[in-house]
């Protein structure tokens, strides 16, 4: 199956399921943005639970990406189709289904691994009436939401996926005010090194707020700019992957 996805490059298509299709959210926008070389397990997910229901993930399977492409293919499909199912329910706490989903994540990686397998993990679910998301940190990279000029962080409410079958997780609740963003960023954009200095989430933060926000793609492509520009060619050795959720202010006479 063929999936087109977003680059920071012209639009291309691509026969790897870990390259998923942006979702036309309403009274938002969200995208994922690769760079790099595929040298490790990162990617960036979506699946549509209800008609005003979104999950997004970004995820990092540990390892060469020529030795754990099986358990990302099996993260993936897990994400596709349990997700949905977990999520489907109109009458369900969506804590509680996001806590469950990330179990059967978990459970999944573990069983493809055939043991252990870190996977750190932001996974969310975006409610569109509301303008709020569910989320779970599984030892992944702080996810950055923005109003104004502040920038908050969301760190890690669990372990990563792939540690024990029976790891539980916690799922708060976020809100995306109008005229804000959350963006999250794979492992090697933080550690993205320019004489022996890592880029950092501090320069990530300082640069997300600098950033307009137009819209989702140029949010997530914002920041592999930065980091681009920071660590020159060392950017282009690692996996790169950003995923971004804008909330834009209504226009005037909207």
């Amino acid at each position: 199956m063929r999936f087109s996805f977003k680059r920071d490059e012209p639009q291309v298509l691509d026969a790897e399921p870990t390259r998923a299709e942006c979702p036309h959210l309403v009274g938002a926008d969200i995208a994922g943005v690769v760079h790099g070389e595929r040298v490790g397990g990162d990617f960036y997910q979506f699946a549509r639970a209800t008609p005003t229901r979104v999950l997004f993930g970004l995820l990092d399977v540990a390892g060469a990406h020529k030795e754990n492409h099986g358990i990302v293919e099996a993260a993936n499909q897990t994400f596709r189709e349990k997700g949905p199912e977990c999520l489907a329910s109109d009458r369900l706490n969506e804590a509680d289904a996001m806590m469950e989903f990330c179990h059967e994540l978990n459970v999944t990686i573990v069983r493809a691994a055939s043991g252990v397998r870190t996977c750190a993990a932001f996974v969310g679910c975006y409610n569109e009436d509301l303008g709020t998301f569910s989320y779970v940190n599984a030892g992944h990279t702080p996810g950055l939401l923005r109003y104004g000029s502040d920038v908050s962080e969301l760190a890690a409410t669990g372990m990563p996926f792939g540690l024990f079958v029976g790891s539980t997780y916690e799922a708060p609740i976020a809100a995306v005010p109008r005229g804000g963003a959350l963006l999250l960023v794979s492992r090697g954009v933080v550690e993205a090194t320019h004489k022996k200095e890592e880029f950092g989430l501090e320069r990530l933060k300082q640069q997300l707020e600098q950033t307009p926000l137009t819209n989702a793609h140029d949010v997530a492509s914002a920041a592999l700019q930065a980091v681009r520009q920071y660590a020159h060619s060392a950017a282009t050795k690692n996996d790169l992957t950003t995923l971004a959720l804008v909330r834009p202010r209504p226009s005037k006479g909207a």
